[in-house]
C-alpha cells in the first residue's frame, strides 16, 4: 500500500513540505506529484516557480524532474516501486505544465528494474544462528520493537517469537500495537516519556534485541549509557541505520517479517526449556519495577488528561484508530491507551508535526468507514489544521475529536516549568476558540466537560454520534507528562513527579 499525494506548483510543493518530512522520517511510502512550471520557463524565476527538487531532495527516498512526456510513465512506475519497497519513504515526481498536458501514445512499460537500488530483504542465517545462541546464554533479556515491525507487517510474528522465547517486549512511539499492549510480556512503551521498567529494564538488560528500530536519540538518552551491560542485535532492512547511533554485536540486515519468521523456524528446533527458569530473577526484578512505579496520577477535583485518555480507551475497549496531534496529548495516548493491534495507533513520531492528527484521523475514517477513529488532541495542535474540520463534514466523516485542553501549549510549557523556572513564554492559549461553537458553526457536534464526573458521559454521546465531533475535555493546566528523561540524561535517569 502506497500513499498518493498531488498539489499544485509553487506554494503546493512548498506546502507538502512539513508532510513530506514526516513520511521521510517515518519511513511512509507515498508518491508525491507536484506541479511545475514550463520547463523552458525553468530557472526564470516565473510566476509560483521553485526549485522543488532542490528543496526536497534531503527528505525524499528519491526525486525526480520530468522533462519529457514520453519519460512519465517509467518514471510513475519508478516512483511506487522505490516509494514501497526496501525501507519506505516519499519518493516526489516533479511535472513540468507542458510535460503534463502533452499527450502520447500510452505502451506499457516493462518490469522495473534499477541496478543501483536492490534492497537486502533476506537476513544472513549465520547471524540468526548467532542470535539464537545469545538468547540461550541471556539471563536479562529484552526485546526492542520499533516502526518497521508494523511497515513489515510482522506484528503476529514477533508475537510468536515474544511469546516462545518469553522474552519481555518493549515498543518505541511509533512500534505501538506491534505486540499487544495488553500481553503478560509488555513493558510499555520505551523512552523520554517511557514507562520506569521499561527503561530500566532496557539499562539493566544483557541482550537487547532491536527490531526494525533507529535507536533515536528519544529512546536512547545519553548513547554513552545506553544499555550498557547488553550485548545487542539490530535487525533493519535498512544498513545505513545499523551502528548509525549505537554500536551493535550482532548486526542483521532484513525485512523484519521475512527475519523474525526464519528466526522463528529456528527456535522451534531448540530446547528452551530452561529459559523460564534462568530468567526468574529477571521478571522478579520487571515485577517490582512495574509495583514502585506505576504510571499514574491522582484524579481530584480537576479533570486530570490521563483519565480522559483512561476512560476513553475503556469505552472503546481499545478497539479504535487512535490518531494524535503532537505534544502532551501524544504521550498520554501513547502512554494510558494501549494498542492490541498494529495501524491502530497514527502519529507523527520523527518530526513531531502540530496538526498532524486530524487530516490523519480523516484519511483513516476513509480507508476504514466502518472503524471507530479518535483524534486525541490539544487545544494548541488541534488549532494547525482545525480548517480540515470542513473536509470531515463534507465527506460525511464521523471523526472524533477528543481536545484534552489545558489552555497551553502543554509540551513547550512542560520544559519551561520543569527546567527554565516557569519564564512562561509564548505557550499561554487564553484565547483559545470556543471549541463547542467552532464545531458547530462547522456543522458538527460540540461537547465540553468541566468536572470529572462529566467525562463519560460526554465520551459517551460524542463516541455514539454519527456526526463529526469535538470533545472538548478542560484539564488541569500544569499537568506534566511523566516519567520523563531530561536532555542529555541517562535513559535510567528519570523524573517521577
Amino acid at each position: 500500500m502506497c500513499g498518493l499525494c498531488l498539489v499544485t506548483s509553487g506554494p503546493g510543493a512548498t506546502n507538502a513540505v512539513t508532510g513530506i518530512a514526516s513520511a521521510y522520517m517515518d519511513s511512509i511510502p507515498v508518491v508525491i506529484f507536484t506541479g511545475q512550471v514550463p520547463t523552458h520557463l525553468i530557472g526564470n524565476d516565473a510566476f509560483q516557480e521553485v526549485d522543488t527538487v532542490g528543496i526536497t531532495r534531503p527528505i525524499t527516498k528519491h526525486n525526480y524532474l520530468v522533462k519529457r512526456t514520453e519519460d512519465l510513465a517509467r518514471i510513475i512506475k519508478e516512483a511506487f516501486l522505490i516509494a514501497s519497497s526496501g525501507r519506505p519513504g516519499p519518493v516526489l515526481v516533479d511535472i513540468p505544465k507542458n510535460v503534463s498536458v502533452n499527450t502520447i501514445d500510452y505502451k506499457a512499460s516493462k518490469k522495473v528494474n534499477l541496478k543501483s537500488y536492490k534492497p537486502t530483504y533476506s537476513p544472513n542465517v549465520k547471524q540468526l544462528h548467532n542470535v539464537v545462541k545469545l538468547i540461550k546464554d541471556a539471563k536479562k533479556p529484552v526485546i526492542f520493537a520499533g516502526g518497521g515491525v508494523i511497515l513489515s507487517k510482522a506484528a503476529r510474528e514477533l508475537t510468536e517469537f515474544a511469546r516462545t522465547t518469553q522474552i519481555p517486549l518493549t515498543a518505541s512511539l511509533m512500534g505501538l500495537g506491534g505486540f499487544p499492549g495488553s500481553d503478560p510480556l509488555w513493558l510499555g512503551m520505551v523512552g523520554m516519556h517511557g514507562t520506569y521498567r521499561a527503561n530500566m529494564s532496557i539499562g539493566e538488560c544483557d541482550l537487547l534485541i532491536g527490531i526494525g528500530v533507529r535507536f533515536d536519540d528519544r529512546v536512547t538518552g545519553r548513547t554513552d549509557v545506553f544499555a550498557p551491560n547488553a550485548k545487542i542485535v539490530h535487525i533493519d532492512i535498512d544498513p545505513t541505520s545499523i551502528r548509525k547511533n549505537i554500536p551493535v554485536t550482532v548486526p542483521i540486515v532484513g525485512d523484519c517479517k521475512i527475519t523474525l519468521d526464519q528466526l522463528n523456524k529456528l527456535l522451534k528446533n531448540e530446547d528452551l526449556g530452561d529459559l523460564n527458569k534462568k530468567q526468574k530473577k529477571w521478571f522478579d526484578q520487571i515485577h517490582r519495577w512495574k509495583s514502585t512505579e506505576p504510571l499514574a496520577y491522582n484524579q481530584k477535583n480537576v479533570i486530570k488528561p490521563q483519565y480522559v485518555v483512561e476512560k476513553l480507551y475503556q469505552l472503546t475497549k481499545g478497539n479504535a484508530i487512535i490518531t494524535t496531534e503532537v505534544g502532551q496529548n501524544q504521550m498520554w495516548a501513547a502512554q494510558y491507551y494501549h494498542y492490541d493491534q498494529p495501524n491502530h495507533f497514527i502519529t507523527s513520531g520523527g518530526l513531531g508535526c502540530m496538526g498532524f492528527g486530524l487530516p490523519a484521523a480523516i484519511g483513516a475514517q476513509l480507508a476504514c468507514p466502518d472503524k471507530l477513529v479518535v483524534d486525541i488532541a490539544g487545544d494548541g495542535s488541534i488549532q494547525m489544521n482545525i480548517q480540515e474540520m470542513s473536509t470531515a463534514i463534507q465527506y460525511g466523516l464521523p471523526v472524533k475529536v477528543v481536545i484534552l485542553n489545558n489552555g497551553f501549549l502543554g509540551m513547550v510549557r512542560q520544559w519551561q516549568q520543569l527546567f527554565y523556572e516557569k519564564r512562561y513564554i509564548a505557550t499561554s492559549l487564553e484565547h483559545a476558540p470556543d471549541f463547542v461553537k467552532l464545531a458547530e458553526a462547522y456543522g458538527g457536534l460540540g461537547l465540553r466537560a468541566t468536572k470529572p464526573e462529566e467525562v463519560v458521559p460526554v465520551l459517551k454521546k460524542g463516541l455514539s454520534s454519527k456526526k463529526t465531533v469535538i470533545m472538548d475535555f478542560v484539564v488541569e493546566k500544569e499537568e506534566c507528562v511523566y516519567p520523563m528523561i531530561p536532555a542529555g540524561a541517562a535513559a535510567t535517569e528519570m523524573l517521577l513527579v
